[in-house]
């Protein structure tokens, strides 16, 4: 039997259909029910959270696995399969236990770090125990993960790294100021009630801004944030919450922005904020001045008559094939302009060629078809004079929340992903989250290494077993033959016969355990059972024992 997950996260399916295929207590519980019942699967566990749904499954068959566990999913989500299956992951074995060591240790969450999704791992096993669709691969696995993910957060500072990023955006909107007096008396917008936007709520009202006004497209969820907030200890914000229709009303009062949604469009365009910026300062937001840039060397081109780009407004020093260049074309002009680059000769004195560019710009064409847009990935352009800033705008959203373009505004000022990116490539929390990816890879080859050994374990067991049994009927038999032994006798020639055997069996014993533990040693197993025809059903009964006395011993 083989490890299989099957599932969805906000990492491979947007928002929409997470909502769609989002599943309630009774569902999950019916989910893995019907898993264990389906032909390829002995055990089931379903991981559900806000932001992923996975099934996790012992199954005997691989592509009969993943074909029954996708299919059991669409049927209990409610998305038909057709459409949720692009949006599908699986691993298997050993990846499978990557992955779910990774989540655990906050490496998958949209909020690196968090530590939650332990509470929610531990709910999942408790769930699939009390189904007792949890056997002993099930049980051992979740079990780790735990462990694995309370490890990361106490020898690594992995559950800084959401705080951080937060903390950082803010130091980037203050201008490497102290925060605290930056934040002091200020009027703060949050767009979205998810972990991040909660988060940069809470980190806003400690730093001292007078009010946090929350939006989000689910009310309620806005409405319990800002309780949250007003009732909290650790400040003394007035906090309340508005429809997400009331955010151009609420730009024009705020100081500060934080948006953090799932949306896959923009949440604030350029224009919105303008009009947000003109509200408060009753002028028109103009967009400032651009530092003329020098092109390092011309970008020429042999046929540019083709070319769907206007080659003449160009920005200077942005390749013509590049992301920047493409960005805001739509699906059919990406597809035209990806042909266009595969047969140009551009000397772009880059290291990159075109038909990496081509292969780039179709998957981004690709992207402008199912998302309706390319998110623009350019730099703010220098500036020959930038005016104090009166708004600022933090998007902690990916794909981006607010239009790149707002970099261009005067009187605004935006940090986004993409600058947070650049500006903390040598952040303390990337070393940190470089050091859980080193202890998730050892767990990972030490679980494998457990489960190979035990796995042979009941056939060593039953050998053993076969052994005693010999040992036992030739000592009856030598009764018989020599009667007039005493006691004494009979004990020293049992033991005798005894250390005989088991210093025969010890050392292959140890041995084939220890290569079982290797990769490829699951063959040992059936070595063993050949060559001392050992009884297969005595071996699962040997297994089975042991699942019952696991179970029993196995904490709440």
């Amino acid at each position: 039997m083989s490890l299989l997950v099957v599932g969805l996260s906000h990492r491979s399916a947007p928002v929409s259909v997470l909502e769609r295929a989002a599943l309630n207590a009774d569902a999950q519980t019916k989910l893995i029910q019907d898993t264990v019942a389906a032909e390829p699967a002995t055990e089931a566990a379903v991981l559900a959270t806000c932001n992923r749904i996975e099934l996790y499954a012992d199954v005997d068959k691989f592509h009969a696995g993943v074909a029954e566990l996708s299919t059991l999913l669409a049927q209990h989500s409610g998305v038909g399969l057709e459409e949720l299956t692009p949006y599908l992951y699986v691993h298997y074995e050993d990846r499978a236990v990557h992955h779910l060591f990774s989540v655990a240790c906050g490496l998958d969450s949209m909020v690196v770090g968090e530590g939650q999704i332990l509470g929610q791992i531990k709910d999942s096993l408790a769930r699939t125990q009390e189904l007792h669709t949890a056997g002993k691969l099930l049980n051992d696995l979740f079990q780790q993960a735990l462990r694995v993910g309370k490890r990361a957060h106490s020898e690594t500072g992995i559950d800084r790294a959401g705080q951080s990023l937060v903390t950082f955006g803010l130091e980037q909107l203050a201008a490497g100021g102290d925060v605290r007096e930056w934040a002091l008396g200020r009027t703060a917008l949050v767009i979205g009630a998810g972990s991040m936007s909660s988060l940069a709520a809470a980190t806003l009202a400690r730093a001292g801004v007078a009010e946090v006004v929350v939006a989000n497209r689910t009310f309620e969820r806005a409405e319990r944030l800002a309780q949250i907030l007003t009732e909290s200890d650790e400040n003394t914000v007035t906090a309340r919450a508005v429809p997400m229709d009331a955010v151009a009303a609420e730009l024009t009062r705020a100081d500060v922005v934080v948006s953090c949604t799932g949306a896959t469009g923009l949440v604030l365009t350029a224009e919105a904020v303008a009009q947000a910026v003109e509200g408060r300062t009753g002028a028109p937001a103009a967009e400032i001045a651009r530092t003329p840039v020098q092109a390092k060397a011309p970008l020429t081109h042999a046929a540019d008559e083709n070319c769907p780009l206007d080659l003449a407004a160009a920005q200077p020093g942005f390749s013509l094939m590049g992301e920047a260049a493409v960005a805001g074309m739509d699906a059919a002009t990406l597809e035209q302009h990806a042909a266009w680059v595969a047969g140009s000769t551009i000397d772009r004195r880059e290291r990159r060629t075109p038909e990496a560019d081509a292969e780039l710009i179709t998957a981004l064409a690709a992207t402008a078809a199912t998302v309706g847009r390319i998110p623009e990935r350019r730099r703010p352009e220098p500036v020959a004079e930038r005016p104090a800033p009166s708004v600022f705008l933090l998007d902690l959203a990916m794909p981006r929340d607010i239009d790149a373009a707002v970099h261009r505004l005067a009187g605004v000022r935006l940090v986004d992903i993409e600058s947070l990116a650049e500006a903390s490539a040598d952040a303390p929390m990337a070393a940190d989250v470089d050091q859980v990816r080193r202890i998730v890879s050892d767990e990972v080859a030490a679980f494998g290494a457990a489960q190979r050994a035990a796995h042979i374990t009941p056939t060593v067991v039953a050998l053993r077993s076969m052994a005693a049994e010999v040992v036992a009927g030739e000592i009856a038999r030598l009764d018989g033959r020599l009667p007039d032994l005493d006691e004494r006798q009979r004990g020293e020639i049992r033991q005798a016969v005894h250390r005989v055997v088991d210093k025969l069996l010890h050392a292959p014993t140890v041995r084939v355990k220890q290569l079982a533990a290797e990769p490829g040693g699951a063959g040992y197993a059936d070595a063993l059972r050949t060559l001392f025809d050992l009884d297969s059903e005595t071996v699962a009964a040997v297994s089975r024992a042991g699942d019952s006395t696991d179970k029993k011993d196995r904490p709440a």
